[in-house]
C-alpha cells in the first residue's frame, strides 16, 4: 500500500463502508470511533440473556437482483441464511376505531382489505396498488441509481435513470411519482381521502412527511420479497463489515473521540482527539454528526448559504424512546411489527403519546433464551425534555421507570398477564442515542425525510476546504442502511477520480 492515507471519523455503517472501499482501492485508512464498538446507530446491547436491538428494523434489497444486494456482498455481509423474508410489513391496530389491518406482501389482499375499511375510496386504492405493483420492477433501477455518486454523474446517466423508470413504471405513473400527486407528502395527499381510517393507515405506514411514492416503493419491495429481517440483529450485519475492513488492512481505534479537525491553508491534514493526541493524514472523511462536524470541529468556517439554511431550517427526524422487555413467554403468531393507536394516551413531558410502535423479535432464536422473547415498544418524543431531565439523574431514572410501567399497562390490553412475565426492562431515551453516537438532538437518522429534502442532493465536500469529505446520513437525507453504505462508496469514487485511478470494488 503506497497510496494516500485517510482518516475516517466514525465506525458506523458509513464510516465502515468508506474504510472498506478505501482499502479496496489502495488507500491506507484509519477509523476513529467515539463508542467502544462499531455500528453507530445500528446498535444492539445485551441485558442478562436478552439481546436488545435498537437499530436496523429491516433490510432492503437482501436478495439478488438489486444493486443494494451487490453493495452488501462487496462489504462482506453474509446475507444467505441470515435474513428472513418479511411477508407482513406491519399490523395497524386502532383501539378507538376498532380497525385491525395487516399490511402484507400480497397486494391483491391488501387492496381488498383497504377497500373493506374504505369503500368510498375504491378508485384511489386501486390506483395506489396498481402503482405499487408497477414499481416492483423499478426498484432495481432505483437502487442502481445510488451506485454512482451524483458528483460524477453526467446528463446521460440521469437520462438513462429516467428512461429505466419509464420503461418499468410507465410515463403516466412516473410523472405522478416525481411531479404529480405521488410526489406530495403523505400528510398532504390524504386530504383527498374520504375515509378517516384509510387516512390513518396511509399516514402511519411510514412517516407522514415522506412523499407518497416512497411508501409505494416500500410496498413494491415487500411484494418482491426484497425486505428482510436480520436473524442476528444489528451485530450480525455490522460485524462482518468490520471484519471485512480489517481483513483489507484497515485500522480502527475505539473510544477515540475527535474534538478538532486539523486544517492548514484550508486543507484538512488530520484530527486532534479528546485525549490531546494528533493524527495526520492526506485525506479526512467525517462520517460523524453533521452539525458537530461543520460547526464545532471545523468552527463553522467552511459553509455557504445553502449549508447555513439547511442546518437552520431543515427539520430533524424526531427522536424516539425505546422500551424493551425480555419476557418469559413466546409470541409465535404475532406480527414482527405493529402500530397500536392508543385509546388511552401516555402523558410525557409537554406531549401525550398516542401511538406505540411494537417490535416482536420472534423470528430468530438469537434474541432470547428458549421459550422467551424480546418485545420493544417505541414512540416519538421530545429531545429537550430528556436532555434537561438527565441533569437530575434520580428524576431521569424515575421517569424511565414510569415510562416502562405505562407502556406495559397499554400492552396488557393486547397481551393479558404480560407484566409478571417481564424479566428485563430497558429504556433507551434520545439522550441515550446522543451519548453513544453524538447525533445532534438524538436524531438517529439525521434529517427528516420530507418530500423536498429526500430528493435534494448534498455535496460530499465543504466549500473552501480541500482534502475533506463527508459520508453518512447528513449528506444522504433520510438515512437508512443503503444510503449510508452507498455514501462511503461515493466518497472513494470521488477520491479515485481525483487521483486518476479506476474505482474497483474487489481485490484481484
Amino acid at each position: 500500500m503506497t497510496d494516500r492515507s485517510i482518516i475516517i471519523i466514525g465506525a458506523g455503517l458509513a464510516g465502515l463502508s468508506t474504510g472498506c472501499y478505501a482499502q479496496m482501492n489502495g488507500y491506507r485508512s484509519h477509523i476513529f470511533e467515539h463508542h467502544s464498538k462499531p455500528g453507530g446507530v445500528a446498535a444492539a446491547w445485551t441485558r442478562k440473556d436478552f439481546l436488545i436491538d435498537g437499530g436496523i428494523h429491516f433490510l432492503m434489497g437482501h436478495r439478488p437482483g438489486q444493486s443494494i444486494y451487490d453493495l452488501y456482498r462487496e462489504l462482506g455481509t453474509a446475507l444467505e441464511g441470515c435474513c428472513t423474508d418479511m411477508t407482513t410489513f406491519g399490523r395497524l391496530i386502532d383501539e378507538v376505531g376498532g380497525m385491525d389491518l395487516h399490511v402484507t406482501h400480497d397486494l391483491d389482499r391488501l387492496a381488498d382489505d383497504l377497500k373493506a375499511i374504505a369503500p368510498d375510496d375504491t378508485k384511489l386504492i386501486d390506483d395506489l396498488i396498481a402503482t405499487a405493483r408497477a414499481m416492483q420492477g423499478a426498484t432495481a433501477s432505483w437502487s442502481s441509481g445510488m451506485a454512482k455518486t451524483p458528483e460524477l454523474m453526467n446528463p446521460l446517466d440521469y437520462l438513462n435513470m429516467f428512461w429505466a423508470n419509464v420503461r418499468e413504471v410507465g410515463i403516466w405513473r412516473t410523472y405522478k411519482a416525481f411531479l404529480g400527486s405521488y410526489s406530495r407528502p403523505v400528510a398532504d395527499y390524504v386530504r383527498d381521502v374520504n375515509s378517516p381510517l384509510l387516512r390513518r393507515v396511509l399516514v402511519n405506514l411510514f412517516l407522514p412527511e415522506v412523499p407518497v411514492w416512497f411508501v409505494l416503493m416500500l410496498l413494491a419491495l415487500l411484494a418482491d420479497r426484497q425486505i428482510g429481517l436480520l436473524a442476528e440483529g444489528c451485530p450480525g450485519f455490522v460485524r462482518p463489515i468490520e471484519e471485512r475492513y480489517k481483513a483489507l488492512g484497515g485500522e480502527v481505534t475505539y473510544r477515540a473521540t475527535v474534538e478538532v479537525f486539523l486544517v492548514e491553508k484550508h486543507r484538512a491534514v488530520g484530527v486532534r482527539l479528546a485525549d490531546g493526541t494528533e493524527h495526520l493524514a492526506d485525506v479526512v472523511v467525517s462520517a460523524a454528526d453533521g452539525r458537530s462536524t461543520i460547526f464545532d470541529m471545523l468552527g463553522g468556517r467552511y459553509v455557504d448559504k445553502k449549508i447555513q439554511e439547511r442546518y437552520r431550517s431543515w427539520p430533524l427526524i424526531r427522536p424516539w424512546v425505546m422500551a424493551s422487555f425480555g419476557v418469559a413467554r413466546e409470541f409465535p403468531d404475532e406480527p414482527h411489527f405493529s402500530l397500536i393507536m392508543l385509546k388511552e394516551p401516555i402523558p410525557l413531558g409537554h406531549k401525550v403519546i398516542n401511538d406505540l410502535y411494537l417490535r416482536v423479535f420472534n423470528y430468530s432464536t438469537k434474541f432470547a433464551p428458549p421459550g422467551k422473547t424480546v418485545i420493544q415498544a417505541s414512540f416519538e418524543t421530545e429531545w429537550d425534555y430528556w436532555e434537561n431531565l438527565q441533569k437530575d439523574r434520580p428524576a431521569y431514572d424515575a421517569e424511565k421507570q414510569r415510562v416502562a410501567e405505562e407502556v406495559l399497562a397499554r400492552l396488557e390490553a393486547h397481551h393479558p398477564g404480560l407484566s409478571p412475565l417481564v424479566e428485563v426492562s430497558d429504556i433507551a431515551t434520545p439522550y441515550t442515542t446522543w451519548r453513544y453516537t453524538l447525533n445532534h438532538r438524538g436524531a438517529y437518522e439525521g434529517w427528516l425525510p420530507t418530500a423536498k429534502n429526500i430528493t435534494t442532493f448534498i455535496p460530499r465536500t465543504l466549500p473552501g476546504l480541500s482534502n475533506f469529505y463527508m459520508a453518512g446520513q447528513w449528506v444522504m437525507p433520510g438515512g437508512g442502511v443503503p444510503p449510508c453504505l452507498f455514501s462511503g462508496r461515493h466518497v472513494v469514487q470521488i477520491l479515485c477520480k481525483g487521483d486518476k485511478k479506476q474505482f474497483v470494488t474487489s481485490i484481484a
